[in-house]
């Protein structure tokens, strides 16, 4: 009677044992996931940083003296073609013509919308950022 009774207390802590083991498990899938989750929304950022960045050297290289419309729209896309960044810019405050001066010569308002590329292999789930911004020329 008493081995039986040993039996059942083993299978018992096994019992018990083996279920923490799957919270655990759970647990630590849950926390990679997340993880992964916030190193590719960190690359996110900082593409869309170099991304603004990008568009304002367009706006100041674009020769504004010969009566062309200003640039309504810049699309940068990831060396790696991971990520895509659409920016729109609204509205220009503009106080001069000449932007190769020190001074700032004016604002634009930016809409910019930074998204994962679906068919790029290492994107598992897909991120998209937005961003309103006034940028100092």
């Amino acid at each position: 009677m008493r081995h039986g009774f040993g039996m059942i207390q083993v299978i018992f802590f096994m019992l018990i044992l083996s279920g923490l083991l799957t919270i655990a498990m759970k647990y630590a899938t849950i926390t990679s996931k997340q993880t992964a989750d916030l190193y590719i929304k960190e690359q996110a950022e900082l593409f869309m940083n170099s991304a603004i960045e990008l568009a304002l050297l367009g706006i100041s290289t674009h020769d504004h003296n010969n009566g062309t419309n200003l640039i309504e729209e810049v699309t940068v896309i990831s060396d790696d073609k991971r990520f895509t960044a659409d920016i729109n810019l609204t509205t220009y405050y503009l106080y001069g013509i000449n932007l190769d001066t020190e001074n700032s010569n004016g604002m634009v308002s930016m809409n910019i919308i930074v998204e994962t590329n679906n068919t790029h292999p290492k994107n598992k789930r897909p991120v998209r950022l937005t961003r309103r911004s006034m940028q100092r020329l």
